[in-house]
């Protein structure tokens, strides 16, 4: 099928409504880690997914950060072409160890169709956890630049990951948050913040800019709660995916250790999952 410029499955019409859902409100963007778990959140009615770095790559059987830039690249234009909802790329630290080699594989997750991506600061070394701010401010700066050459509509989220790399002081994620901005995020996102008082802070230090806020774990914050301290975007990260590993587990290690089948008394139907599957979604095309 040709698609015209106006069908809403297109890269830059899935970009545009991405753009927009940042502009006010709040909005919940899911994170599947395959293209069965992305139709299911879309028959829900989410208007945007993210891609989750551990979800598929424990789906690969690798540990999270574990897999090679060009699986992750094949993995989001799988994402891309099984829904039509936007979808935004856990692209965590841009594949690179410099601002030339993050731009080149900015330049090529673009390519994929992804309507938005996010450009992490931490260096997986764990004596020094955290890029220093000049070189991170260096490596945003050139996904915006590479970004901006492809045509400038998709999405940058720039990520400080301070409080999950055992620094969890707030004063330094702002700071880093708002150099962000400063160099081009569209989008700002601290994952490991959880009281109010911290998203609210992080929230006012960025403004306008929006904010995405990580909800990873059971909280007593509420979307409406979350909403009313000025936040744009909820994502869940590896959650959904530790949620199917949980039931995953407890079935087979009951069969296992037990002999019993009582893991499979919640399951969904087969016929359920085929009827989804052979829906509109499941016959997308890309």
């Amino acid at each position: 099928m040709t698609l015209s410029s106006t069908d809403t499955s297109t890269p830059a019409e899935k970009r545009r409504r991405f753009h927009e859902l940042h502009r006010s409100g709040c909005f919940v963007i899911p994170n599947p880690w395959d293209a069965g778990s992305a139709r299911y959140l879309q028959s829900l009615g989410f208007q945007a997914l993210a891609t989750t770095s551990s979800g598929f790559a424990w789906s690969q059987g690798r540990a999270d950060g574990g897999l090679p830039r060009e699986a992750v690249l094949e993995h989001l234009r799988a994402m891309v072409a099984a829904t039509d909802l936007p979808v935004n790329a856990d692209f965590q630290a841009g594949f690179a160890p410099d601002p030339p080699g993050v731009a080149e594989s900015v330049h090529l997750a673009v390519a994929t169709g992804v309507a938005g991506l996010s450009i992490e600061d931490s260096t997986g070394e764990t004596a020094s956890p955290l890029y220093d701010l000049e070189e991170a401010v260096a490596r945003l700066r050139a996904a915006r630049r590479a970004i901006d050459r492809a045509g400038g509509d998709t999405l940058l989220v720039g990520r400080a990951e301070c409080f999950l790399v055992g620094r969890p002081d707030i004063e330094e994620t702002v700071a880093r948050l708002q150099a962000y901005a400063s160099a081009g995020a569209d989008c700002l996102y601290a994952p490991g913040i959880r009281t109010p008082e911290h998203i609210r802070r992080v929230v006012e230090s960025v403004a306008p800019k929006p904010v995405n806020l990580l909800v990873g774990s059971a909280s007593d914050l509420s979307v409406t709660a979350i909403a009313a301290l000025g936040v744009r975007r909820i994502s869940v990260g590896g959650a959904l995916a530790r949620a199917a590993w949980g039931g995953f587990i407890r079935a087979a290690k009951l069969l296992a250790e037990q002999g019993r089948f009582d893991g499979f008394a919640d399951v969904v139907s087969h016929d359920t999952l085929e009827s989804l599957m052979s829906g509109p979604a499941g016959r997308h095309s890309g």
